[in-house]
């Protein structure tokens, strides 16, 4: 998946490449030197854990920085007791960093026990200067402060820590570069995320993303198809290509291309068999995506489409650029023309000047649409956002309550939409043994719905053929033909 450099042969007495990713190679290679003196006085390797908060691009970027960790000659832990444990940070709502701060109390006490452990947090939390005043003040025990910007720089920033004996902060305010050919250490051999782009061009008025993750950036398609072959020939059979926008992608190119051209490539790659993506915003999602996704025979049947809001005075507060019309036209579109279609969305309940009856258009989308599936969400104030400064937030209680309506909606509709396959016979890609029911094993169908049945553990990371035999909610039963 990355150049095959052989770490011993680098010379760590020279200076540092200035060009990336040779620069990091380097880095890893000193790192690597520090490694084995320690494995020498202790008489083991040093372990590291990772956590991840947050979306889809988190996890793939903790599988990089698991892969320089792995290079270097950490072992990796699942366990938070190892010598280097790193948090992969989410900010998209106040809770997230909230269990952060609550984390780190732990992480001391463990270190109290354990004077050489390091602490690293990086992502989209590190990226607000509020968040690292904090963590300068009150966590002064962190070692390692960085965002998403860098990701790709942990080996040079353990080298630095290791070299000045404290806190290591680098944190960017944006960035042009697009840092790949490095390690990664994937979760599943069968299954991979790709980023396509990174960052956001939206500025929706209660997101905080586009201040922590910057600007659109498209990486070059054949970078991207180059992956996505070598992943292939890898053994991975499903590939989800990830972007904050991934209708936007190719905008910012010398050469743009659509995403829907892009798709139709990453389709011709052997050994793919299925595509998956992530998130479309429904303001560009276009009649040319709708006919691949229509014509194609790897494009999963699945569509993440945020609605946030069914009411158009608040979606244009949001500066979301679709009105509750348009929503309902691309859903019932897309509904024709994919009539096999799983749609899931985003809602956020209580946002600032929400009324009962802002809220009763949400909740008259919702029965209309008949989501598969909805992630549903308080609103949280994110300092820095435009709404964070509007007037007329919700009362608590007045959210709570819509939130249990919406909640509730969602959950009846989802269930009578999980059972209108029952007794069809479909694929699924077996994910994993089932850990509650032996001699079951998990799968995932195209619509990304889960499916439990009989099978051996040696089927994992395979395609089968099952038939969907009873509904259970949000899950079905069924058995391998």
């Amino acid at each position: 998946m990355y150049n095959e450099i052989d770490l011993d042969q680098i010379n760590t007495n020279s200076e540092p490449p200035s060009e990336e990713p040779a620069r990091q190679y380097y880095f890893m290679a000193k790192c690597r030197e520090w490694v084995q003196r320690f494995e020498q006085k202790n008489n083991r390797l040093p372990t590291a854990c990772i956590r991840t908060f947050g979306c889809q691009m988190n996890a793939k970027d903790s599988e990089k920085l698991m892969g320089i960790l792995e290079q270097i000659g950490f072992g990796i832990s699942e366990k938070e007791e190892a010598d280097l444990v790193i948090y992969n940070t989410c900010t998209v709502r106040d809770n997230a960093n909230q269990r952060v701060y609550g984390r780190l109390g732990y992480l001391h006490a463990l270190k109290k026990k354990n004077p050489h452990m390091l602490i690293g947090l990086c992502g989209c939390m590190i990226q607000e200067p509020s968040a690292v005043e904090k963590i300068r003040k009150s966590y002064g025990f962190v070692d390692l402060l960085f965002g998403t910007h860098n990701i790709f720089r942990l080996a040079e920033l353990l080298y630095r820590r290791a070299a000045e004996k404290n806190m290591v902060v680098d944190i960017w305010e944006s960035t042009d570069a697009i840092v790949e050919d490095l390690p990664a250490l994937r979760k599943y051999p069968f299954k991979s995320g790709v980023n396509i782009m990174y960052g956001c061009n939206n500025f929706c008025s209660y997101c905080i993303v586009p201040y922590v993750r910057g600007r659109e950036r498209s990486r070059e398609p054949e970078e991207i198809l180059r992956e996505i072959r070598d992943l292939a020939a890898d053994g991975v059979r499903e590939v989800m290509l990830l972007g904050q926008n991934v209708n936007s992608y190719g905008k910012t190119l010398a050469h743009p291309i659509s995403f829907a051209q892009l798709l139709k490539q990453a389709e011709a790659v052997e050994g793919i068999r299925r595509i998956r993506f992530m998130t479309s915003h429904p303001k560009d999602l276009s009649d040319e995506l709708i006919r691949v996704m229509k014509e194609s025979r790897k494009i999963c049947r699945h569509l993440h489409l945020p609605l946030q809001s069914g009411s158009s005075r608040i979606l244009k507060i949001m500066n979301r650029k679709y009105d509750k019309e348009q929503y309902l036209a691309l859903a019932k579109k897309i509904r024709r023309e994919i009539p096999d279609i799983s749609l899931t969305t985003d809602i956020i309940v209580g946002f600032p000047g929400e009324t009962e009856e802002d809220f009763l258009e949400t909740m008259d989308v919702v029965r209309q649409v008949r989501f598969d599936s909805a992630f549903t969400f308080i609103y949280s104030k994110r300092t820095g956002t435009p709404a964070a400064a509007m007037k007329n937030q919700v009362p608590e209680a007045v959210v709570k309550d819509r939130f249990d309506r919406l909640l509730k909606e969602v959950q009846d509709i989802a269930t009578g939409q999980c059972g209108k396959d029952t007794g069809t016979v479909q694929e699924a890609l077996v994910e994993d043994i089932d850990h509650k029911q032996p001699g079951m094993i998990t799968g995932r169908l195209s619509n990304n719905l889960m499916v439990h049945f009989e099978g051996p553990k040696e089927l994992v990371g395979n395609i089968v053929t099952v038939r969907l035999k009873e509904a259970k909610g949000f899950y079905y039963i069924g058995e391998m033909i």
